[in-house]
């Protein structure tokens, strides 16, 4: 059976691309990478680029998870900054992460421009603040990310905001010239061309079925089976079973993101006349930024436990009314969810197992970036210089607590004294 990708706007607009085979043979190489979203992709394409031959095995298509339908924003950083590093784990591993922070929107950018990437990229991001403990919140961002080597950053107040934003929502606001928005799916079918393009080998409609450690290690198919030197697992949220200890450390969540009709040039402008993308600074944060044909994308809110809602538009509608009322009579094209992994202490999770299999997974909704950058820290580990990906490595993976059955409320109970915080100010 032929894997579809879930209805959204993305796959409705995606760049023309062929239809991978699913794997039916005995194959060997190099690398056999687990999952073809950013992760696996970025891992693949960087140690292509090395010389080393990869086969990349996806259960469904390409970008098909949380890769090919997020919110497509080059945002900066992990879910936790700098400073709870440091206080958390020391300033030594702070100023190691420090150092990387900044480095995955490089990558994506070089990507783009090495293998002519059609994917919408545009520059500039804005971190939207709702209240004055929010801006205050901002400004120790700034002065935090400056002194990690990111000087790329101006402060707005809540008039300057307003060129930016067509709202009178937020009290400031800081803009990071170096953040920007792409077509998410369109980037993984990119890179995915990219990799083909070095020798490399995709495949889809290919879910893994076992995982038998050993060097070499053989990665099966219920059709085949790949014999590898190292695996990189890259499945994140759509693991489905495959490694139960990965899976415990982590909890799958649901974002909402709906999609307008295209809208006129003046109203564009109106929204956004600078053309960024933006994200507020609430727990459960909203995000919006206009497509590279003229719609407004508006995602937000987490379902905790991938629960999808009946009705994402009802979820979305409103609080895309609340910052832009003038919408009201616009038409919705396109709603959709997708499931992005969560981690206790929303810190990613590197790892080993064993001696040659690595694995990458639960950016906790700062995925954009840091995927590609996982995947320079894993193809460089492969290649035997291993210092920054055992920095990642070196971060404690703790369980949530209450095991399965509990994980969920508890973090549910979490986000909404957090929500209640944001929505006091306090």
């Amino acid at each position: 059976m032929t894997a579809t990708y879930p209805s959204s706007y993305y796959a409705a607009s995606a760049n023309p691309q062929p239809q991978r085979p699913a794997l039916h043979d005995h194959i060997t190489a190099d690398v056999c990478v687990i999952g073809a979203g950013y992760t696996g992709l970025s891992t693949a394409l960087h140690l292509a680029e090395r010389g080393f031959s990869v086969v990349v095995l996806e259960a469904s298509r390409i970008g098909f998870g949380a890769s090919g339908r997020n919110g497509g924003q080059i945002v900066h950083s992990y879910s936790r900054d700098m400073d709870f590093i440091a206080q958390h784990y020391g300033q030594k591993t702070a100023n190691a992460m420090g150092k990387m922070a900044f480095e995955g929107g490089q990558i994506i950018r070089r990507l783009v421009k090495q293998y002519d990437i059609q994917c919408d990229l545009k520059d500039g991001g804005i971190f939207a603040a709702c209240n004055p403990k929010q801006l205050r919140e901002l400004e120790a961002k700034k002065a935090l990310w400056e002194q990690h080597g990111h000087q790329q950053m101006e402060m707005l107040d809540a008039h300057q905001v307003q060129e930016y934003v067509g709202t009178e929502r937020y009290t400031g606001a800081l803009l990071d010239h170096s953040g920007g928005h792409i077509h998410p799916l369109n980037l993984a079918l990119g890179e995915a061309a990219a990799i083909e393009s070095m020798g490399g080998r995709l495949f889809e409609d290919s879910p893994v079925i076992d995982v038998q450690q050993g060097n070499p290690a053989v990665v099966k198919t219920a059709q085949g089976q790949v014999t590898a030197n190292f695996v990189m697992v890259a499945g994140n949220a759509y693991l489905n079973g495959l490694l139960p200890k990965l899976q415990q450390k982590a909890m799958p969540c649901g974002t909402q993101v709906i999609t307008t009709a295209p809208l006129s040039p003046a109203l564009q402008r109106q929204l956004l006349p600078g053309d960024h993308c933006v994200e507020d600074c609430n727990y459960l944060l909203d995000y919006f930024r206009l497509s590279g044909d003229g719609r407004l994308i508006y995602g937000g809110g987490v379902t905790y436990g991938a629960r999808e809602p009946d009705k994402v538009e009802a979820l979305i509608r409103p609080k895309m009314l609340k910052t832009f009322p003038m919408l009201k009579d616009v038409k919705i094209d396109y709603a959709w969810t997708g499931n992005f992994l969560l981690t206790l202490m929303r810190l990613p999770q590197f790892g080993r197992i064993g001696d040659n299999v690595y694995y990458a997974q639960g950016y906790s909704g700062h995925g954009v970036t840091s995927t590609h950058l996982a995947g320079e820290l894993i193809a460089s580990a492969i290649q035997g210089q291993a210092e920054r990906f055992d920095v990642m490595a070196s971060l404690p993976q703790y369980p949530f607590p209450g095991g399965r059955l509990m994980r969920i409320p508890y973090t549910a109970m979490g986000a909404f004294y957090y929500d209640m915080r944001d929505k006091l100010g306090i």
